[in-house]
C-alpha cells in the first residue's frame, strides 16, 4: 500500500496550483476589463496562457522523460513562474503583459502533467490506476480552488481588482513552496536512456477517438474558464455572487473526486467519456438560455461534477494506459496539448469576436453544438472498445 506521506507533498501542489487557477482564471478578464482593455483584446491575453499549452506540455514532458528529473524540472518552472509573476504590479502596455503572461505560463502550464506522470506509479496498484488514491490526491486541488475563488471574488468586491497581481504572486509563491516540499523522485538511468516512440500508440483508432473527443469537450468548456466571468458581470451579478458560482462547481468537484472510486467501476470509462459530453450539452443549453435565473445556473454549476471531475478522472486513467512507462510524461503533455492547448486557443479567440459580434451569451450556444460533437466521438471510442456490447443489444 503506498505510504500517505509520499502522497502529501503532491496534495500540497495540487491545492497551491489549483489555488493559483482559483483565483486567477475567473478574475484575469475582469481584472483585464478593469484595465479598460476591450473583450477582443482581453480574449487575445487570455488566449496565450492556450497557446501555451501547444508546446511547452510536451518539451517539458519530453525532458522530464528523458532526464528522470521530473520534481526537479518542477521546480525550476515554479521558480521562473513566481519571478515573471512579480513583473504584473508593472504597466507594460497590452503587448508587454502578453510577454509576461507568455514567460509565466510557458511555466506553468506544464506543472500539472509533469506533476502527474511522477505520481502515477504511485495511485497505479499491480498496473491498474486507482481512482480512489488518485480522487483523494486531486480534491486537495478542487478544495484550493474554492478557497481562492470564493475568497478572491469578495476581496476584489470589496477593494477592486488592482490587487490582482498581489493575488498571482502569493499563489505562485505557495506552489514554490509546495514544489520544494516534494520528494526528489527520479528514474534510473537505464530506464530514461531508452528511448521510446509515442507514434505506434497514436496510430491507434482508439486513442485518435480519445484526442478528438477531449478536444470538443474541452472546447465546449472554453465559454466556462474564459467569458463565464465576464457574461456574469454582465447580467448584474456582483464578483462576490460571480465566486459563489465558480465555488459551488467545485464544491460538487470536491464531492465527487471524494466518492468517484464508488460510481467510476460501475460502466466502461469511456461510457463515461459519452456522459460527461451529453452532460454538457445540457450545461451549456441552461447556461445560455436562462443564466438569469439563479436557481438554474446553479443548476447548471453542479453539474461541473460531471463535466470536468468526471471527465479528467476518466482521461488521467484512459492516457496512463495508452501511454505507459517511458511515455508517461509525453502522454500526459499531449493530452494537455490537444485537450487544453489547442481547444483553448481556438475558443479564445473564436469566442471573442463572435462575442463582440452576436454578444456572450452565442458563445454558449456554440459550446453546446461542440459538446455535442464531443458526445458523438466519445460514443465511436466506446463503440471501438466494447464491440460486443453493440451485438448483445
Amino acid at each position: 500500500m503506498t505510504p500517505r506521506r509520499q502522497l502529501w507533498p503532491f496534495a500540497a501542489l495540487s491545492a497551491s496550483y489549483f489555488a493559483h487557477i482559483g483565483f486567477f482564471n475567473p478574475y484575469l478578464p475582469l481584472w483585464l476589463q478593469d484595465m479598460g482593455l476591450s473583450l477582443l483584446t482581453i480574449s487575445v491575453l487570455t488566449a496565450v496562457q492556450a497557446g501555451t499549452r501547444l508546446f511547452a506540455p510536451y518539451a517539458w514532458g519530453a525532458l522530464s522523460d528523458r532526464t528522470g528529473e521530473r520534481v526537479k524540472l518542477l521546480r525550476i518552472g515554479a521558480g521562473v513562474a513566481f519571478a515573471s509573476a512579480c513583473l504584473l504590479f508593472w504597466d507594460w502596455g497590452p503587448v508587454g503583459l502578453g510577454l509576461v503572461l507568455l514567460l509565466m505560463f510557458s511555466h506553468t502550464s506544464a506543472m500539472m502533467p509533469m506533476s502527474e506522470a511522477a505520481m502515477a506509479h504511485l495511485v497505479s496498484r499491480g498496473g491498474a490506476f486507482d481512482t480512489k488514491l488518485y480522487g483523494r490526491v486531486r480534491l486537495f486541488g478542487s478544495l484550493g480552488f474554492l478557497l481562492t475563488v470564493f475568497a478572491a471574488g469578495a476581496w476584489f468586491e470589496a477593494f477592486g481588482m488592482q490587487h490582482f497581481p498581489g493575488w498571482t504572486v502569493l499563489t505562485l509563491a505557495a506552489v514554490l513552496l509546495s514544489v520544494g516540499w516534494m520528494p526528489d523522485l527520479k528514474e534510473s538511468t537505464h530506464s530514461v536512456r531508452e528511448h521510446v516512440s509515442v507514434m505506434p500508440v497514436l496510430r491507434q483508432k482508439q486513442v485518435q477517438w480519445f484526442f478528438a473527443s477531449t478536444f470538443f469537450h474541452v472546447l465546449s468548456h472554453i465559454g466556462v474558464y474564459v467569458f463565464f466571468s465576464l457574461y456574469l458581470d454582465a447580467l448584474g451579478y456582483s464578483k462576490t455572487m460571480i465566486g459563489t458560482l465558480w465555488a459551488v462547481s467545485v464544491a460538487v468537484e470536491v464531492v465527487w473526486f471524494f466518492t468517484q472510486s464508488r460510481w467510476l467501476p460501475r460502466v466502461p470509462l469511456t461510457a463515461w467519456l459519452v456522459a460527461c459530453s451529453v452532460i454538457m450539452c445540457m450545461r451549456m443549453g441552461l447556461t445560455a438560455a436562462w443564466a438569469d435565473v439563479l436557481w438554474v445556473l446553479l443548476l447548471a454549476q453542479t453539474l461541473h461534477a460531471i463535466t470536468f471531475a468526471t471527465h479528467h478522472t476518466v482521461c488521467i486513467a484512459l492516457i496512463s494506459g495508452y501511454f505507459p512507462g517511458h511515455l508517461r510524461g509525453r502522454g500526459q503533455a499531449l493530452y494537455t496539448v490537444a485537450a487544453y492547448g489547442f481547444p483553448g486557443v481556438i475558443g479564445a479567440l473564436l469566442g471573442g469576436l463572435i462575442s463582440e459580434r452576436w454578444g456572450l451569451q452565442s458563445v454558449f450556444w456554440l459550446s453546446m453544438a461542440t459538446s455535442a460533437v464531443a458526445t458523438a466521438a466519445a460514443y465511436k471510442l466506446w463503440r471501438l472498445q466494447h464491440p460486443k456490447s453493440l451485438t448483445r443489444t
